[in-house]
């Protein structure tokens, strides 16, 4: 039987992400997050304007997106109800949030340098995409009620490091998905990834087919900033 529902919320699945930002003192916050998704070199992040994540990216145009593996579960979830906005938001403190100065600490994760912006790494996150902000863009522009209050932010990768035992032995450039386990968030729960199923007949169209040119656009901007040091 097909039924209609109103969910609340419609988070059937999607990664989580720790983005790491500078805040106006020149700390680093953390903040995890399930609004993302990938096109080529680009990210799109969905945040509340309100949050200090948001604001941070307004502000310096810079961000590295940590993406946890499955067995960080619990690091993630020491930043839940965290807030690195002080005071605390409204919303925030209605719904049990509190303030957070160390995130890093709080997470049990180790900031780590990054090579082309300035927020740090989480060094234990099998995945570290350095990025920089290219657009922001309101959702429900048409509603006044709603106007402003989320953003989405692309982002432009600019360095990708991920940990070695995630490549395809062999092969500098590719990610094993056999080996990568990325933490879901299904309806403000924690998921792994089961075993594959099968391969999808897009596998028969090789990656490199994909290669953005944002890729060559990152590595030439990468050699002109070490001849400049």
């Amino acid at each position: 039987m097909i039924v209609s529902a109103e969910p609340s919320i419609l988070y059937f699945g999607t990664p989580v992400a720790l983005l790491s930002t500078i805040n106006p003192d020149g700390s680093a916050n953390l903040a995890p997050m399930s609004s993302v998704f990938w096109l080529g070199w680009r990210a799109v992040l969905g945040l509340s304007a309100a949050s200090q994540t948001a604001q941070n990216l307004r502000r310096t145009g810079e961000v590295v997106i940590n993406l946890p593996s499955a067995a960080m579960a619990d690091h993630v979830d020491r930043l839940a109800l965290t807030t690195g906005s002080d005071p605390v938001p409204g919303y925030k403190a209605e719904r049990g949030y509190r303030h957070e100065a160390h995130k890093f600490a709080r997470a049990g994760l180790t900031p780590l340098a990054s090579e082309t912006v300035a927020p740090p790494r989480a060094r234990e996150a099998p995945v570290q995409l350095e990025a920089t902000i290219e657009a922001i863009h309101s959702l429900a522009a048409e509603d006044a009620a709603q106007a402003g209050k989320i953003l989405t932010f692309e982002a432009r990768i600019l360095r990708v490091h991920v940990h070695d035992d995630i490549r395809i032995d062999g092969q500098t450039d590719r990610i094993d998905p056999d080996k990568w386990r990325p933490l879901i968030m299904s309806f403000q729960k924690f998921y792994g990834l089961a075993d594959q199923l099968r391969p999808s007949t897009l596998a028969t169209i090789p990656e490199a087919v994909y290669r953005s040119p944002d890729v060559e656009r990152s590595r030439r901007a990468g050699l002109v900033s070490a001849e400049a040091a």
